[in-house]
């Protein structure tokens, strides 16, 4: 079953059907995501990265393709704002309270607005952080949706 971070619970709470997969985190990979892709031999499309940003200087976290780059100027659109950028790792771990590298939507210490990119809902199944460093959740896109309240946009550049 799960190794219970607070992302797995609040899914196991929420009654949303999911399985985990682990891999070997390497703190060196140049893309977290791309390298969790390659470790569970899935197409980097369909397991997201989950960042944290800034959307008129107000915390949001985005869920995108770990073979993607967010759009800064789509990002502050989707939330209605001016301006985004990435919020600094340190003010990531302390508002998500989540490691770097182990950032999950789900779970987090406050909750923040949530987008995800429109693309992924057109999968049967994605890859999400499960809140740990080598721990991804798979489950359908729109339980994500579901689970966290998340808004469908585009995102990416």
């Amino acid at each position: 079953m799960s190794k219970g971070t607070r992302a797995t619970k609040m899914l196991e709470q929420a009654g949303i059907a999911f399985t985990t997969a682990t891999y070997d985190y390497d703190p060196n990979a140049q893309s977290i995501g791309l390298q969790a892709a390659e470790a569970l031999g899935e197409a980097p499309d369909r397991v997201l990265k989950t960042l944290m940003a800034l959307v008129d200087r107000k915390p949001v976290c985005v869920i995108v393709p770990s073979d993607h780059e967010v759009s800064l100027k789509k990002l502050a659109a989707a939330f209605g704002g001016k301006s985004a950028e990435m919020m600094k790792p340190a003010d990531a771990e302390r508002i998500s309270g989540y490691k770097v590298g182990g950032i999950s939507p789900f779970g987090q210490m406050r909750k923040l607005p949530i987008a995800i990119e429109e693309q992924a809902l057109g999968h049967e199944a994605v890859y999400v952080n499960g809140g740990q460093r080598g721990l991804q959740v798979r489950l359908r896109p729109s339980d994500i949706v579901t689970a966290v309240g998340a808004i469908a946009a585009p995102l990416v550049a």
